[in-house]
């Protein structure tokens, strides 16, 4: 009796530490008092890097922005496409409005990039004259693609809206407005709860719902972003450090070593930067690096830099995937000796953080980032990265 009473002062006392260090403690998760504008993926000294560099004519970023020019994205003849019901079924089976709805979402983010480049009012209108038809129109994602196909549009334009918003005066504010509000009663309930499928669609969900909590200043949304993030990340990317197994995102419903390797295309040895999808095929395993890159640079955009806790993972991850998509052999242990090669336009982000600002050595990756310049698009929410990140210091 008497020694549990001695125990209730030192307890307390703990309590009352810990409840201290707690209050005093930096908010770590918190988002930004103020959000910076624009602010999703590319900023305002990131564009002007850019500019400065294509006026200039060095390169790559010259290469990059012709490239950009020429794509049928920059066409100031398009015409918008937009549907009030997109239906996408798997693999956009069936395609009523998938592919027409992503490719308006990319060619409103070109032409931002086009207006900020060269100042010709004409883009900035016509990605006005895009975002207003599908803001005017849109109210629903239908089918088994539809958290998807939300995510990937959803991705794109927060970064196009950004740009024009914050930098042109011809957008009316009750289209503003009304875009914010297709943005937060169309896509934003398809992503914001994230997806126990395949880590692409998580990671690629949150790089949406971070854009819009951005666009639309959204403290709420954007800590509940980041709290999806730092669950999903360590579980789709693989360290040593993990232990025997790699670990599983909150509310997976993995618990079992054969649900575990299951899940992970069958692999069973891991190793530093295999990620759940490389033994199902790059293309997808790239789909989630770039939106992992996406979500860190938008952080750190909005002064939280979330590069530092994924770093380690990341650069792991691009390097492993670009040793191999170089044309390194295949080790039989590794997916059965054989891979399923086509890694897109997605490393060029990531890179510029991990090497130019944080110092990383990555010698695989570099050399396919620069083997590729200038990055494209993949069609889908990657676009002309090496235009607005190589060499970036941001």
């Amino acid at each position: 009796m008497n020694r549990r009473l001695r125990l209730v002062p030192a307890l307390a006392g703990l309590l009352t530490l810990l409840a201290s260090a707690l209050t005093t403690a930096p908010a770590a998760h918190a988002a930004p008092a103020a959000f910076t504008h624009p602010g999703v993926l590319v900023s305002r000294a990131q564009l002007d890097f850019a500019r400065t560099e294509v006026q200039a004519g060095a390169q790559p970023w010259k290469a990059a922005y012709d490239q950009m020019h020429a794509s049928r994205y920059a066409s100031l003849g398009r015409t918008a496409k937009p549907r009030a019901v997109v239906e996408c079924g798997s693999y956009s089976n069936p395609n009523y409005g998938c592919t027409d709805e992503r490719e308006d979402a990319l060619a409103a983010y070109t032409l931002a990039l086009e207006w900020y480049i060269t100042r010709d009012s004409r883009y900035a209108a016509k990605a006005v004259q895009i975002m207003d038809a599908w803001s005017a129109t849109v109210t629903d994602h239908t089918n088994s693609n539809a958290p998807l196909q939300s995510a990937w549009a959803g991705s794109t334009w927060p970064r196009a809206a950004e740009i024009i918003r914050y930098t042109y005066t011809g957008w009316p504010a009750d289209r503003v407005s009304r875009f914010a509000g297709m943005l937060r009663n169309v896509y934003l309930p398809e992503v914001v709860n994230g997806s126990n499928s395949n880590g692409n669609w998580e990671l690629s969900m949150t790089e949406a719902t971070i854009g819009i909590a951005v666009f639309l200043d959204d403290r709420a949304v954007y800590d509940k972003a980041v709290a999806k993030f730092r669950g999903r990340v360590p579980a789709y990317i693989y360290l040593a450090s993990d232990g025997a197994l790699p670990r599983t995102a909150p509310g997976s419903g993995l618990s079992t070593r054969d649900q575990i390797v299951n899940y992970w295309q069958g692999q069973s040895t891991f190793v530093d930067g295999l990620t759940q999808e490389t033994c199902r095929d790059f293309t997808h395993t790239g789909y989630g690096l770039a939106a992992i890159s996406h979500v860190a640079e938008t952080s750190r955009i909005q002064g939280q830099d979330l590069y530092p806790e994924v770093a380690d993972r990341l650069r792991h991850a691009l390097g492993l995937q670009s040793k191999y998509e170089l044309g390194a052999a295949v080790p039989s242990w590794l997916c059965g000796g054989t891979l399923d090669r086509g890694l897109g336009p997605v490393t060029e982000v990531g890179f510029n953080a991990l090497h130019n600002r944080l110092g990383y050595g990555m010698d695989n990756t570099q050399a396919l980032t620069e083997q590729r310049r200038p990055a494209g698009t993949d069609n889908l929410f990657t676009a002309w990265e090496t235009l607005t990140h190589a060499g970036n210091p941001g």
